[in-house]
């Protein structure tokens, strides 16, 4: 019998392992697959490692902050800055056809920069800036509210509306056209005042230190462990079933899994709401170069790019939406002198995508869409930087349904439900919901959720006397 048992080994899985191991709770994380992190985890091709996922670490502050949620993730953790060895971006960009906006790690560039693109927009900027830091993330109600309402009462300029609100959803947003209101003043806060960083070795330096810690506290992971079911009895989780019928019983469960993938685990659940399946997925296309990318004129850390002056968020009737999409080199980070550089270079791509298309394929023509579809997303990006094509010296791609292998999320969606649980509760009281179905974006966000949600079930527990609100809001 354990005290909890965690369905997935994500970040924010990982996260809640180790705080409820920090308490002497016996834990154990159950993940299908056969390596740990989820949508977040790396993969060796052709002698070279590639991260999944890992376009940059949001929330980055520098060495000493005390404040924001990555100082508080830290304690949370009891973990050392050293151990995540976060280098800062060089610069970034919002990138529309007339218009080009830079940003870097704190708030002041982006100031700066509205005031010099949108110069009537000066003073509305900063009440949007005001409402920003005042918002309260454990509000519910006020979470759900439009973001595209709001910023139409708020700005006056369309374009700097759209412009806000691509980086913002590109970043973490699970909702088609809208997003809530909530979602967008955290990413908004964890992308523009404070910023985004990168560990030279990626994202596997991360998930090194997690299980390592977790280990060490004594917790349990079982991988190529997928739970079948929850069962219930009295109105409460007692356990699960995995898919080799092994049976494993608990106090308590936290899934990762997401909110409608965890409904659907439930024994005592009989219709589950499919409204709330998120539609959103990516393909993502990898270029190794054999120079740097400053060497061929590419010098931001991320670019967000959109084609024209109203910024689409939806599901393509294609295999791919080309009007929009994300550039990124992690060569493109103030790594020290004792790191140095990155050995290759390595330019990303992502493209919003359709999964139900792309599983539709047979294997002869998923492998000839990939290789048509790289060829077009390239062709696409190389619109809003400089062309790299004739540097290329190998390639990756992966899409919908690797996500999915990777995952298990129906639909291959990242962003999970279109519906955030922001205190985690389901409808069994010793059954919650952490990461991103939780409401918190990014990878220092699935953190902050798995602990957040931990602490709640100390408290439930032993009566653990952490403050819920505080432990919950990471600003």
């Amino acid at each position: 019998m354990y005290d909890t048992v965690i369905i997935g080994a994500g970040m924010s899985g990982l996260a809640a392992g180790i705080r409820l191991a920090h308490y002497d709770q016996r834990v154990c994380i159950l993940e299908r697959h056969s390596t740990i992190g989820g949508l977040n985890s790396f993969y060796r091709l052709g002698g070279r490692d590639f991260d999944v996922g890992l376009h940059a670490v949001t929330n980055f502050v520098p060495k000493g902050t005390r404040k924001g949620p990555f100082a508080r993730l830290l304690r949370q953790l009891r973990f050392r800055w050293e151990d995540f060895a976060l280098a800062p971006q060089i610069g970034s960009e919002i990138a529309f056809p007339d218009v080009r906006i830079a940003f870097g790690n704190g708030i002041e560039v982006l100031e700066s920069e509205i005031a010099r693109c949108f110069p009537a927009e000066k003073d509305n900027f900063q009440q949007l800036l005001g409402s920003i830091i005042d918002y309260d993330e454990l509000n519910q109600e006020a979470f759900e509210l439009s973001t595209r309402e709001f910023l139409g009462k708020t700005l006056a300029d369309p374009l700097l509306i759209e412009m806000l609100l691509c980086p913002t959803m590109w970043y973490g947003n699970g909702r088609e056209r809208d997003m809530d209101f909530g979602l967008f003043c955290i990413m908004f806060r964890s992308l523009f005042m404070e910023g985004l960083g990168r560990p030279f070795a990626g994202i596997r330096l991360i998930l090194k230190n997690l299980i390592r810690r977790f280990r060490a506290l004594g917790g349990e992971l079982k991988l190529r462990s997928g739970v079948d079911h929850i069962k219930v009895e009295n109105d409460r989780a007692v356990g699960v079933v995995l898919d080799d019928g092994q049976q494993i019983e608990a106090q308590s469960i936290l899934s990762s899994a997401g909110l409608v993938e965890t409904m659907r685990m439930c024994e005592d659940v009989s219709e589950v709401d499919e409204s709330r399946s998120g539609r959103l997925s990516f393909c993502e296309m990898v270029s190794v170069l054999d120079a740097q990318p400053q060497d061929v004129g590419f010098t931001k850390t991320v670019v967000f790019f959109n084609d024209s002056e109203k910024f689409t968020w939806q599901r393509p009737e294609e295999l791919v939406d080309l009007r929009t999409g994300v550039i990124c080199s992690p060569n493109n980070y103030g790594y020290t002198s004792e790191e140095g550089q990155l050995p290759e270079g390595i330019i990303r791509i992502t493209g919003q995508a359709n999964f139900d298309q792309w599983e539709s394929l047979s294997e002869p023509q998923y492998r000839v869409q990939k290789a048509n579809w790289y060829d077009r997303m390239i062709e696409s990006a190389v619109r809003f930087m400089p062309d790299f094509r004739h540097k290329v010296v190998a390639t990756d791609m992966f899409t919908p349904k690797t996500i999915r292998r990777f995952t298990w999320h129906q639909g291959g969606t990242v962003y999970g439900s279109t519906h955030k649980q922001l205190d985690g509760a389901t409808h069994l009281a010793n059954l919650h919901i952490c990461g991103t179905d939780q409401g918190f974006g990014g990878i220092i966000g699935a953190m902050t959720s798995g602990v957040a949600i931990a602490n709640h079930c100390l408290s439930r527990q032993h009566g653990f006397s952490g403050d819920r609100s505080a432990e919950n809001n990471p600003y």
